[in-house]
């Protein structure tokens, strides 16, 4: 099977948005301070991986179909959806707010091109849906770092 130009533009997209992540989710696993820092720290080191993995796979896919990946630094700084992660020292407060919008926006991306790649290409949906789980699950997990639990209410508590 080869791709048609919609397939490979939309794995394309896909393919920008996880380098994208990847590359922000060393800046701030290199950068975050504060409370919970090695938490968040050994949290970075998962989304990372899971992003290059996720990237390797979508690259690898499009060329099972005869179409090209691209990688390049230019390329993904002009082509990604997600926004510049910040420079300098990021607090691991801020930074949890930074990391699970862009793991929600790259699963976005994929949510965003995922009916038109199943229409084409099944298989390639499939690495969508293993991917669209856990950039969630992990988007959850950060994003808890930051939640406070309210106290249930009870019986008595109501009367």
């Amino acid at each position: 099977m080869k791709a048609s130009p919609t397939l490979a533009s939309n794995l394309q997209m896909v393919l920008t948005d996880l380098i994208e992540l990847h590359m922000q989710g060393k800046q701030a696993h290199w950068n975050i301070v504060g409370t919970n820092f090695r938490d968040l720290h050994l949290q970075l080191d998962e989304i990372t991986a899971s992003a290059r993995l996720f990237a390797d796979q979508a690259a690898e896919r499009m060329r099972a179909l005869h179409a090209l990946p691209d990688g390049r630094s230019k390329t993904v700084a002009s082509d990604t959806r997600l926004e510049e992660f910040p420079g300098g020292l990021v607090s691991t407060k801020d930074a949890v707010k930074l990391v699970t919008a862009r793991l929600e926006r790259t699963a976005k991306t994929m949510r965003d091109v995922h009916d038109e790649v199943d229409d084409e290409d099944p298989t390639s949906a499939d690495l969508l849906h293993a991917a669209i789980e856990r950039l969630e699950q992990l988007a959850w997990m950060v994003n808890a770092e930051a939640m406070a639990a309210s106290a249930p209410v009870t019986q008595a508590a109501e009367k």
